[in-house]
């Protein structure tokens, strides 16, 4: 996948030339369910049940209907999992369309499924649909910036209505310019009071000369939108990054999301109910000091941590300097101080990983972060030693890479398993990981990740092992992709562009 993203990259580049503490993160886990990718909208993808021993696939289906031939180079969506166990499950059914299915979590049995006009924007690695769901109603992003919103997902049968962020009348008056050019690009978020926010590109004039930025919903329907230019102060800003989903502090106060003009720019921190600019940083290479690259094929997001820091991966400049690796970079909440970087990003959502569950760690930090840390072969001087981490965001060491950057300091890495036929020449080199974001099951004290060598993995950060694998797939490269704890515990893994539900053996 990796060779695939480089010679995009490249190209692209030539073209552009140029948690209280624990407590917090205790708290922010008690929902069983997952009702935005990574679980919460700080991103924080810790579980709020224990998850189920990694022992059977309980039940299967598509997210795909006729994925691309070899590498599979589209983001497919998180699935969500409510309270009451029903699964919902982004679709992709052609070229570019969409569907989503509803499921049972104990029998994989469809309960429901309905079409959206979404249609994903264009990139070099397809965007998948990302919808949400806040109280008894799931939202789903439509054609024309619309937002479909499904009632009582648990049940059959249930309404279906339509919320304009830009007002329903507007869109009535001439819906042919507004389904040709609006589209919503990232995905959707809801916070704890239900409102929704998500990034939108418009791609032509309309009546009301909207124009490309991001967009709130509230919990009543009431819509209202500011342009990346406005929102970041910043003229040349064209968009919010392409699959960035929104992250919303903890309090409920601010909403986190970047902006950029097709490959550099900053990330946001927004009064969450006026989208007015709280702060900006300008996201930059920590090693080199030029503007980092936000790079369009990527869905990494922002995560919150228990204190308010705020994560972001992004691309590192020069390319591949820093091999591919891009850089997790680090602010404090109102994002006025840069803290320390982590030495892997580019694609990549961190999770939280309450410093309790990793007894080896005896340092001060309340909370470490679990990322990717691949080291790809062939790219710059990387070797294939493709690995995930847990960090330490208030430490540092020497970057493995660029010793003269001080990064997060490694707590723990683990290699993956699974030799790479494709690097005979480099000793050690393994199959990459292919998790966007992984999930933290506190219970077990452990992660469950995703390669792609096929197999899905419980990492035990108590002996630093794999404990628990499960073959899902002969392994594929593949775009990074989320996993996801349901509220029985089940563990959903995308893998061949199916989903698998894995839990315990079954009778």
């Amino acid at each position: 996948m990796m060779k695939i993203l480089q010679s995009r990259i490249i190209f692209l580049m030539l073209c552009i030339c140029g948690f209280a503490a624990l407590q917090s993160a205790d708290a922010t886990a008690q929902s069983a369910a997952w009702l935005v990718p990574s679980h919460d909208a700080q991103h924080t993808a810790i579980s709020g049940v224990k998850s189920q021993p990694l022992k059977s696939i309980h039940w299967h289906v598509p997210v795909d209907l006729a994925p691309p031939a070899g590498e599979i180079t589209v983001h497919y969506g998180s699935p969500l999992v409510t309270e009451a166990n029903t699964v919902i499950v982004p679709v992709k059914t052609g070229t570019n369309s969409f569907r989503v299915e509803a499921r049972n979590g104990a029998t994989g049995k469809q309960l429901w499924v309905f079409k959206t006009g979404y249609q994903a924007p264009s990139a070099s690695f397809v965007p998948g649909l990302g919808p949400t769901i806040s109280g008894n109603q799931l939202f789903v992003p439509d054609i024309a910036g619309r937002v479909l919103v499904r009632q009582n997902p648990d049940q059959a049968i249930g309404s279906i209505t339509h919320l304009n962020f830009y007002g329903a009348k507007n869109y009535r008056a001439n819906p042919t310019v507004y389904q040709q050019n609006v589209q919503i690009d990232t995905p959707l978020t809801t916070d704890a009071a239900g409102n929704l926010y998500f990034g939108f590109l418009v791609l032509g004039s309309t009546p009301i000369n909207l124009q490309s930025g991001i967009a709130r919903i509230a919990a009543d329907g009431t819509g209202t939108w500011v342009s990346a230019a406005a929102a970041s102060g910043d003229s040349t800003m064209t968009q919010v990054a392409i699959s960035c989903a929104p992250a919303v502090s903890a309090d409920g106060s601010m909403v986190y999301v970047a902006v950029d003009d097709g490959s550099a720019g900053y990330l946001l921190a927004l009064n969450s109910a006026t989208l007015e600019l709280v702060n900006r940083v300008r996201l930059t290479d920590p090693s080199s000091g030029l503007d980092a690259w936000i790079f369009e094929g990527s869905s990494a997001t922002p995560t919150v941590g228990p204190d308010g820091d705020v994560y972001f991966g992004v691309l590192e400049n020069p390319f591949p300097d820093h091999n591919d690796r891009g850089w997790m970079l680090h602010f404090n909440k109102d994002l006025s101080k840069t803290k320390i970087p982590g030495s892997f990003g580019w694609d990549d959502t961190a999770t939280i990983v309450p410093a309790s569950l990793v007894s080896s760690y005896h340092g001060t930090s309340t909370y470490l972060l679990m990322t990717k840390y691949n080291n790809y072969a062939r790219i710059g001087t990387g070797d294939g030693h493709n690995r995930i981490a847990i960090l330490d965001p208030n430490a540092t060491e020497s970057d493995p890479v660029i010793p003269a950057t001080l990064v997060m300091q490694e707590v723990m890495t683990i290699l993956g398993v699974t030799r790479d036929p494709q690097f005979k020449n480099f000793p050690g080199a393994v199959r990459e990981w292919c998790i966007n974001t992984a999930a933290v099951d506190p219970f077990t004290k452990s992660i469950l990740a995703n390669s792609e060598d096929g197999k899905l993995y419980r990492w035990d950060l108590t002996s630093n092992s794999f404990s628990q694998r499960i073959k899902l797939s002969s392994g594929i490269g593949e775009a990074y992709t989320p996993t996801v704890i349901g509220s029985d515990g089940t563990v959903y893994a995308i893998n061949d562009a199916i989903l698998d539900a894995v839990g315990a053996a079954l009778p």
